[in-house]
C-alpha cells in the first residue's frame, strides 16, 4: 500500500510487523515486506529547508550523467558512388590539362601581334627580331628545375595543379602589363621583362601538363593521350592564328590581342584554382612523405632519380638525337617573317592563315599517327620525317626566287600552302619521342624527365636561332637586301640532312604499341 501524506517531515518506509518481527528500523534495512507507506510532509522550519537543499545538492552531484545517444555515423558511400566521384574529379583535372594545352597552342595569338609590334612599332630588323625571340625563350630552358620541384614538393596535398595556377598567374601579369605599356622605344626593357616572365609562366604550365599526361598514360593505350594533347595543342594554334590574323588586319592594334589573351588566362586561372587534384601520386601519401624528409633531401633524391633515368642508354640516345636534330639546323624564321611582311608586303591575315594550314597539317598527321603511323618502327619513321623536312625547307627558296610566279601561283597562295609545312613537320616529329619517353619514364619522375626533354628542345631551338642569326649576318641579309637569302635557305636544307648521320642512336624496331619499362 502506497500513500502520500504530510504527516512526517521525512521519508519513511513502514513494513507490517509479524509476531517475530524486529523493530521498524531493522525492517527498513532488510528491504523486505508486503506493504509500503510513503509519507511526505513539506518542510516548515528554516533548518528543515536548509537540510532539504543540502540533500538536493548532494543528490545532483552524485547523480550519473544523462545518457547521450552516439552521433549517427556518416553515411558511407558505395564503391560505385566512390568510383563515380573519382571519375568526375579526374575529368575535371583533364579539363584543366586540355584547356592548358589549348591555351599553350593559342599563345601564337599574342605572339603574332608581338612580332608585328616589334617590327613595325619598334622598328626591329630581321636579326634583332630573331634575337628577341630566342632571348625570350631562355626561361623555357629552366624546365627541369620546375619538373623536379613539382615532383618533390607538394603544396597541401597536391603537386601539379598549384604549379599550374602559379604559371598561369605569371603569364597573366606579363601579358596584362604588355596590354597597358605604351609603344615607345623607352618601354622596350619593360616589354622584354614581360616576355621573359610570360615564358617563365608558360614553362611551368607546360611541365605540369606533360607530367599529368605521363601519369595517366600508364593506364591507357600507348600513344593515345599524347595524340589527344597534340590535337588540343593544334586546335589552339589553329584558332589563335586564324583569329589573330583577322583581328590584326582589322584593328592594326596589338594591345587588343594582348588584352584578349589576358582574359583567356584569367579563365584558365579560375578553372585551375577551383579543381581538386586527383592523381595517382597525390592520394594520401604526399603529406607523410614530406614530413619525413626535408626540402633539400627531396630535391637531391629527385635529381638523383632524374640522372639515373637519363643515364640509361635507351633514354639518353633518343634524347641526344632529337635535340641535336634541331640544334644543327639554322632557323631563319625571323628573316622569312620580315621578307614576307616588308619585302612582299603580305597582309597579317595571310601570315595567320598560313599558320592555320600548318596546324591543320599537324592535326592530320597526329590522327594518322594514332591510327597507322605508330606501327612503323621509330627509326624508319623519323628518317622519313627528316627527309621531308629538308625538302619542305626548300619551299621557301621557291618563294624567295619567285619561281611560284613563273608557275602562275600567287605569293599569297604559296605562303598559305607551303610556308608552314616545314614547321608542322618539325612539330610533329616530337610526338613519337613523347610516346617513347612515356613508356620509359620511371614512376615518380614524370615531371622531371619530361621537363628535361622539353627544355632540351627549347635549348636546341635557341641554338638553332642563334646559328640562323649568325648565318644571315654572315651572308649579308638585311631588311633592305635579301639577295643572298636563297643561299641561306639552301644551307639550311642541307643542314637538315645531317642528323641522318647518327640515326643509329634510335631503336631500330621499337613501335608505339610496345610497352617498355626501365
Amino acid at each position: 500500500m502506497l500513500c502520500l501524506s504530510p504527516c512526517s517531515p521525512h521519508l519513511h518506509v513502514h513494513l507490517p510487523r509479524s509476531p517475530t518481527a524486529r523493530p521498524a528500523a531493522a525492517s527498513c534495512r532488510s528491504a523486505r515486506g508486503i506493504g509500503v507507506t510513503l509519507c511526505l510532509r513539506m518542510p516548515t522550519t528554516p533548518e528543515e529547508r536548509q537540510q532539504r537543499r543540502r540533500l538536493a545538492k548532494f543528490q545532483d552531484s552524485s547523480a550519473a550523467p544523462a545518457f547521450k545517444p552516439p552521433a549517427p555515423a556518416p553515411a558511407r558511400l558505395t564503391p560505385a558512388a566512390e568510383r563515380r566521384g573519382a571519375l568526375r574529379e579526374m575529368r575535371r583535372v583533364w579539363w584543366v590539362c586540355g584547356v592548358g594545352y589549348c591555351v599553350q597552342g593559342f599563345r601564337c595569338f599574342p605572339w603574332l601581334a608581338l612580332n608585328f609590334h616589334l617590327t613595325r612599332g619598334l622598328g626591329l630588323g630581321p636579326a634583332g627580331l630573331q634575337l628577341v625571340q630566342n632571348a625570350g625563350s631562355i626561361p623555357l630552358v629552366a624546365k627541369p628545375l620546375f619538373g623536379v620541384l613539382s615532383d618533390a614538393v607538394y603544396i597541401g596535398r597536391a603537386h601539379r595543379l598549384p604549379y599550374t595556377s602559379l604559371g598561369v598567374l605569371l603569364q597573366l601579369i606579363a601579358w596584362g602589363t604588355l596590354a597597358i605599356t605604351p609603344v615607345t622605344g623607352d618601354a622596350f626593357p619593360t616589354q622584354m621583362a614581360c616576355i621573359l616572365i610570360g615564358n617563365l609562366g608558360a614553362s611551368v604550365t607546360e611541365v605540369v601538363s606533360d607530367a599529368v599526361v605521363t601519369e595517366f598514360s600508364r593506364t591507357q593505350k600507348a600513344g593515345v593521350l599524347q595524340s589527344y594533347t597534340f590535337i588540343a595543342l593544334a586546335a589552339g594554334s589553329l584558332l589563335g592564328n586564324l583569329s589573330g590574323g583577322y583581328i590584326l588586319l582589322k584593328t592594326q592594334e596589338p594591345k587588343i590581342m594582348f588584352t584578349a589573351f589576358s582574359v583567356l588566362l584569367g579563365f584558365q586561372l579560375a578553372l585551375s584554382l577551383s579543381t581538386k587534384e586527383t592523381l595517382p601520386s597525390s592520394r594520401g601519401n604526399s603529406r607523410n612523405r614530406l614530413v619525413k624528409s626535408s626540402l633539400a633531401t627531396n630535391f637531391r633524391k629527385q635529381f638523383s632519380n632524374l640522372m639515373t633515368a637519363i643515364s640509361k642508354e635507351r633514354v639518353l640516345y633518343p634524347l641526344t638525337w632529337i635535340m641535336t636534330s634541331f640544334a644543327v639546323v639554322p632557323i631563319l624564321s625571323g628573316t622569312m617573317f620580315c621578307f614576307q611582311t616588308q619585302y612582299l608586303n603580305l597582309d597579317p591575315s595571310v601570315i595567320g592563315l598560313s599558320k592555320v594550314v600548318g596546324q591543320v597539317m599537324v592535326l592530320s598527321l597526329t590522327i594518322l599517327y594514332n591510327r597507322y603511323l605508330k606501327r612503323i618502327p621509330l627509326r624508319c619513321l623519323t628518317s622519313g620525317l627528316q627527309i621531308l623536312y629538308a625538302l619542305a625547307v626548300l619551299s621557301d627558296l621557291v618563294l624567295v626566287k619567285q619561281i611560284n610566279l613563273v608557275l602562275g601561283i600567287p605569293n599569297e597562295i604559296h605562303v598559305l600552302c607551303f610556308s608552314a609545312l616545314a614547321e608542322a613537320l618539325a612539330q610533329f616529329k616530337v610526338l613519337p619521342f613523347s610516346v617513347l619517353l612515356s613508356s620509359l619514364c620511371p614512376p615518380g619522375c614524370e615531371g622531371s624527365l619530361f621537363a628535361f626533354f622539353t627544355s632540351g628542345l627549347v635549348f636546341s631551338a635557341i641554338l638553332s636561332g642563334v646559328f640562323g642569326v649568325g648565318l644571315s649576318t654572315l651572308i649579308g641579309v638585311s631588311s633592305v637586301d635579301y639577295s643572298s637569302l636563297p643561299l641561306g635557305i639552301l644551307l639550311q636544307s642541307l643542314a637538315a640532312l645531317l642528323p641522318l648521320g647518327w640515326i643509329s642512336f634510335l631503336p631500330e624496331k621499337w613501335t608505339a604499341d610496345e610497352k617498355v619499362v626501365i
